[in-house]
């Protein structure tokens, strides 16, 4: 990908009818499930925290964020809806981004260590003025973990660029405790809600 051009992101066929304005490797596999057809478009926002929101709706906002930045540059010309989508890990009223260093990922896996924690994804799909956006919320809760195996997952490569140190879909998932809401949700990007989204939009599931 070069600058805000697209590329094609799926072998399934050569109209897209989507765009997808996220770089997530995850949500890409996760829109894959789907059998959407769609392109990539790179964005660019400012994802910082205001201190004065919610984690709900400090996603929701971003997700609209994404997807409005999307639309305005997408090929206008096509009329395929654009989707954003952002997720945050939450404990307490902190939310958990992603860690900049070893200390810092250990810190936040200590504080999932034994408890719940909230997992919010938010997805929302534009095309012209009409937007239309949902919020899943997921408890998830993590076992006791020992500072050892809290070291040793770091250097598997796993958290580094993961919302809260650590991904359910991998490694991650030994931690996990037990789960009540939406597993795509946490992984990045909840299918259930995802795909009503994009069939009030028109867009076709499971296209062959």
């Amino acid at each position: 990908m070069v600058g805000n051009r697209m590329v094609a992101t799926t072998a399934h066929g050569p109209a897209p009818e989507l765009y997808l304005a996220s770089a997530s490797p995850r949500r890409r596999e996760l829109l894959g499930q789907l059998g959407v057809l769609y392109r990539v478009l790179s964005i660019n926002i400012d994802e910082a925290v205001d201190g004065a929101e919610t984690a709900a709706a400090y996603v929701v906002r971003i997700a609209r964020a994404k997807a409005l930045s999307g639309w305005e540059q997408s090929e206008h010309a096509l009329a395929l809806p654009v989707l954003g989508a952002d997720t945050a890990v939450v404990i307490g009223d902190e939310i958990l981004g992603k860690p900049e260093g070893q200390q810092e990922a250990l810190q936040m896996l200590k504080k999932l260590s034994g408890s719940i924690h909230q997992v919010y994804s938010a997805v929302a799909v534009r095309r012209g003025q009409l937007e239309e956006y949902c919020l899943v919320k997921t408890r998830v809760g993590f076992r006791a973990l020992s500072t050892r195996e809290c070291e040793v997952y770091w250097q598997t490569g796993e958290p580094r660029d993961k919302a809260g140190g650590y991904g359910i879909q991998g490694f991650g998932a030994a931690f996990v405790a037990h789960l009540e809401g939406s597993y795509s949700g946490v992984v990045g990007l909840p299918l259930l809600e995802t795909a009503g989204l994009l069939e009030s939009f028109g867009v076709t599931i499971w296209n062959h």
